[in-house]
């Protein structure tokens, strides 16, 4: 029988924790057909291959030689993503790269301008700014409802640092500069854009690891945004678990707590915040339907290059202002 020709088909490259979690959520949800899959690690590509139900190819070139193949799905070490990005918009394929788009400003330019040179969609996973909990902030501050919002706050910690089965490369301070900021803490840049839009200005301070080659212990960042808001966005590898977020505006408060699970309102009348009723979605399911929808119908993803660059812009100023203890004119690098 022949293949339904309306389904979209994807690879994964790169096919460690996270890329596992793609995609058992693409063939949970149902979204399109996982037909391939490419790691550096033989062995790994083929139990993948044999867990998910797809063929592993051989070398990257190989699989984005493959014709049957419509997009691929990257989650591979945060230096690579530009470089695979260009490899696989020039060989026609849409791309859902894991964040952060690059590490640099330069690299995120290099994998928009090959996608924008294909026509190919390009969609980073920034998923937490998709809770509910940060849409109806999101509303709010639209609404005028918090009134001038005038600062942003954000708590992002996880003890995978502390645990042998952190993947080496995420404890490269080649890979994470800044420590956690890099995988995590853009989640809450990414949110923080989404909010209230560009950013002209960060300063960055680390706590510096106690042995060469380790990365940073914790990392703080000041934002400063166009709108005249303030942000502050605290992360680390080697603490307990807590994701959080708040706005704070002339006209009430709100929190986004327990990773978007609960939310709380407090009006300017009001002398006790109150918590409201949220829904709680798949935000990987929600960003991935996307990405198939953009393939079969065009059209550009919610976090697609614009995202992505701001993003990149925000974090190569946060190396370098924990690096040179200056702060960082954004502007500089737009």
């Amino acid at each position: 029988m022949d293949a339904d020709p309306t389904t979209v088909r994807l690879a994964v490259i790169g096919v460690g924790v996270y890329g596992g979690v793609l995609a058992q959520t693409v063939k949970t949800a149902g979204l399109a057909e996982i037909v391939a899959c490419f790691d550096l690690s033989a062995e790994r590509r083929e139990r993948f291959a044999h867990e998910i139900g797809c063929r592993a190819a051989d070398s990257l070139d190989a699989l984005l030689a493959e014709r049957d193949i419509d997009g691929v799905l990257v989650a591979t070490p945060h230096s690579t993503h530009p470089a695979i990005v260009e490899q696989a918009a020039a060989a026609s394929k849409h791309v859902f790269v894991e964040k952060p788009l690059a590490l640099t400003v330069a690299g995120a330019r290099r994998a928009v301008s090959a996608a924008d040179l294909a026509h190919v969609v390009l969609q980073v996973g920034h998923r937490r700014r998709r809770q509910p909990a940060n849409r109806r902030i999101k509303t709010m501050i639209d609404a005028g409802e918090l009134g001038t919002v005038l600062q942003l706050e954000a708590t992002y910690m996880d003890p995978g640092g502390l645990s042998p089965k952190l993947p080496g490369w995420r404890r490269d301070p080649r890979e994470s500069p800044a420590g956690a900021m890099t995988a995590l803490g853009v989640h809450m840049v990414d949110t923080f854009h989404f909010l209230v839009g560009p950013a002209k200005r960060v300063s960055a301070f680390s706590t510096r690891a106690p042995s060469a080659g380790a990365i940073d212990q914790a990392t703080t960042l000041l934002i400063e945004y166009e709108g005249g808001a303030l942000g502050c966005i605290n992360t680390s590898y080697y603490v307990p678990p807590i994701v959080a977020l708040a706005a704070h505006g002339t006209g009430g408060n709100a929190w986004n707590e327990e990773d978007g699970n609960r939310l709380f309102i407090q009006g300017a009348d009001d002398t006790h915040r109150r918590e409201q009723p949220v829904d709680t979605i798949d935000t990987v399911a929600d960003e991935l339907a996307e990405f198939v929808r953009c393939i079969q119908r065009g059209g550009e993803p919610e976090t697609g290059s614009a995202a992505g660059l701001e993003v990149a812009r925000i974090l190569e100023a946060t190396v370098e202002s924990a690096r040179s203890g200056r702060s960082i004119d954004l502007t500089t690098l737009r």
